[in-house]
């Protein structure tokens, strides 16, 4: 290795064990993966750790409702999101479980310098139990009025909209998200790390001073500290009360009999250090020198902008004072829409990891995609599907590969497949030292993240190539005598071309680059050869095809298999017709109705007694529903795509209760539940009805 060599330790953000991977989440996990293959290209020692967030409510009610334990949840789950990056070719060096004995003492070893350093406080606070569920509510799930700016359906802890961070009782009109009733007010005592100690203000207006800082980043975390002498940050409660599936945390004498736990986010990026850890054990690395204060080595995190105050603030301050090195730098990136909207269910473009690689979509073409679009800022990206297809086809097959496929033949059936003794500028046109010339330029690119400029310059330099070969015309000089040397000259030069291309993609397509590897007959490529050339009489090997277009039918077919009706609460092909009409037309086609009519209409309360998967079913949830004094009914709804059963138990909703029952594959439904979403379908949510608190089971809506 060079003795030059960085050493470097990168993360990504751990994925919750309680869903599947999506092409949102995949933004973040292919940008990070480009940028350590290309670290790992250029000679650095980079490693690339992740792990599974398995802590917390949701997994705890989850695994509940599955008649499982949380272990065996997360066990699965962990198997199921491996597949998913493996598939995207995401590259993990380890990729762990925060519920670990290293990430469990790592929490404790911290919690407990931060202790001693009296930066921990235990005070009793009044927090939100839920009455139906009895049980105190995590800030994830009460719902309500953000108390800063407003917005609606906001979580406890953070706001979606304006990014402000408080308390969940400072929430308006709060609800909770797993019964729907109204919470209550007890008092517990909990824990709190002093993020508004005067040492972490000082310590993080220093940090985050530093120039390397992305500028929105920057610009956002001093919004958040305000000016010298502001206490804006306000103390962070890390513990959670029993029931709870995590790490309790330890008593006075280290007993673990607490009844408290770890809050999920004092774990979380803990995980980093427990998944290192691992692979430190595995591969006989040294932990010490990549985590004590005093280390040269650089830590970097790949993160979503939405958890940028967890990252840059209270992240920070706990490993400074817990005695531990801070990060080198946080890289947050943005969000991603699917043709200019947010992922959306009825529209089928909220597609799965596990989707797209069913239905047989080559996983390179979306990395391609990703990194032509990403520019190491934290703005949105959109994946336009039209231009997925236009740009991989044009860029993929159009321009690279085709430089390949326009050469390679003549080499074999005319030279046995040994390319010209003679190539860089020999015939004058300068290309090949200008590629040769352009890794300097790429390498910034590709290292800044700004991997869109990294794609445009790769480019521009194979339309130069295929602009040389196109004025060649090897196969007009294939038919003349005597041209021999000529036809071998150009076409050897095409595949030189090829060859530093190929290169220079190489973080991007790490499974085609393989393939070309292997039709050029070289060891793997590292970011140096790019100034060496192949050797005199070179043998290449056979070419194959090495990868095929997109079909616009396979897009299609990626999108009708993703779609999902938001209109199926009570699933009927007419209601599914009614639906599909655009706003427009139903506006035009509405007729009034009388009082008479809408009395036939028998709306009545209902708690949700139960909620459970049908088997088989891809949209179905199977509810049964208390009416109090009418007695229970079982509807299936068509609500699979916006719910986890288990978050809907014990809510209160509005069904009608004299719809026909109707004999469906899975058994009789007994009524329809109603919901609300866009008519144009240009939103991604399906929200059920809630009447307001006090309404009971039974009770007419009139």
């Amino acid at each position: 290795m060079n003795m030059s060599a960085r050493k470097i330790l990168v993360t990504s953000a751990l994925p919750y064990a309680n869903g599947a991977i999506h092409l949102g989440h995949l933004v973040e996990y292919i940008q990070t993966d480009i940028w350590v293959r290309f670290q790992k290209m250029r000679g650095n020692e980079c490693w690339y750790v992740c792990a599974d967030d398995t802590h917390g409510t949701p997994i705890m009610l989850r695994a509940e409702k599955e008649g499982i334990t949380p272990e065996a949840l997360i066990a699965r789950v962990h198997g199921e999101h491996s597949r998913d990056f493996t598939g995207f070719h995401v590259a993990f060096d380890n990729y762990y479980t925060t519920h670990s004995d290293e990430t469990r003492f790592y929490s404790e070893d911290i919690y407990l310098k931060l202790k001693v350093a009296g930066l921990i406080e235990v005070r009793s606070i009044e927090q939100f139990y839920d009455p139906v569920k009895q049980m105190f509510l995590p800030d994830r799930f009460i719902k309500g009025e953000c108390p800063k700016c407003g917005a609606k359906d906001q979580y406890g802890d953070s706001c979606e909209v304006c990014g402000a961070a408080y308390a969940p009782t400072d929430l308006k009109d709060p609800v909770s998200a797993v019964s729907g009733a109204r919470p209550e007010l007890k008092s517990s005592d909990h824990y709190f790390f002093k993020l508004s100690d005067p040492r972490c203000q000082q310590f993080l207006r220093e940090w985050t001073r530093q120039g390397s800082l992305q500028t929105e980043a920057a610009n956002k975390l001093h919004e958040w500290l305000g000016n010298e002498g502001d206490n804006k940050l306000t103390d962070w409660d890390i513990s959670r009360d029993a029931p709870y599936f995590g790490f309790e945390i330890p008593g006075e004498n280290g007993e673990r009999n607490t009844g408290k736990y770890f809050y999920v986010w004092l774990d979380a990026p803990i995980g980093y250090m427990g998944s290192f850890k691992n692979l430190c054990t595995k591969k006989g690395l040294d932990f010490d020198e990549y985590w004590q204060p005093d280390s040269t080595a650089e830590l970097y995190h790949f993160i979503g902008k939405d958890i940028l105050y967890f990252h840059a603030l209270f992240w920070p301050a706990e490993l400074k004072h817990a005695g531990y090195r801070t990060p080198t730098n946080v890289f947050a990136h943005g969000f991603l829409t699917v043709d200019g909207a947010k992922m959306s269910k009825s529209r089928g473009t909220f597609i799965t990891a596990e989707s797209y690689l069913t239905q047989g979509l080559n996983p390179e073409w979306l990395r391609y995609y990703f990194a032509a679009k990403l520019n190491g800022s934290m703005e949105d990206i959109d994946l336009n599907l039209d231009d997925f297809v236009a740009r991989v086809n044009s860029d993929l097959i159009g321009k690279y590969i085709n430089i390949a496929s326009r050469c390679a033949g003549f080499i074999a059936k005319r030279f046995g497949g040994k390319l010209s003794g003679k190539l860089a500028g020999s015939s004058g046109n300068g290309i090949i030292e200008e590629m040769v010339a352009a890794a300097t330029s790429i390498a910034q690119s590709y290292e800044a993240r700004d991997f869109g400029r990294a794609v445009r310059e790769i480019m521009a330099l194979a339309d130069k190539a295929n602009g040389y070969i196109a004025t060649a015309k090897p196969w007009e000089i294939a038919k003349q005598a005597g041209k021999d040397a000529e036809l071998h000259q150009v076409c050897t030069e095409g595949l030189a071309m090829f060859r530093l291309l190929t290169l220079y993609l190489k973080p991007i397509l790490p499974k085609l680059v393989q393939r070309a590897e292997e039709f050029l007959n070289v060891a793997p490529l590292h970011w140096g050869d790019s100034g060496f050339q192949l050797p005199h009489d070179h043998l290449i090997n056979p070419y194959e095809h090495l990868m095929a277009r997109i079909e616009p039918k396979q897009i299609e077919a990626l999108v009708a298999a993703n779609r999902e009706s938001l209109v199926a609460v009570e699933p009927s092909p007419q209601r599914h017709a009614e639906h599909q009409q655009n706003t427009e037309d139903k506006m035009q086609e509405t007729t009034h109705i009388s009082i008479d009519d809408f009395m036939k209409v028998d709306l009545r309360i209902a708690r949700i007694a139960n909620a459970e998967h049908v088997e088989g079913a891809e949209k179905l949830l199977k509810l049964t529903l208390d009416l109090g004094p009418l007695g229970t009914r079982q509807v299936f709804a068509g609500i699979k795509s916006a719910y986890d059963p288990a978050t809907l138990v014990g809510r209160m909703t509005v069904m009608v209760a004299n719809l026909a029952p109707r004999k469906m594959r899975f058994g009789m439904s007994e009524g329809m539940v109603l919901a609300a979403s866009d008519p144009d379908n240009k939103t991604a949510g399906l929200f059920i009805l809630s009447p307001d608190a006090g309404a009971t089971p039974g009770m007419q809506v009139k």
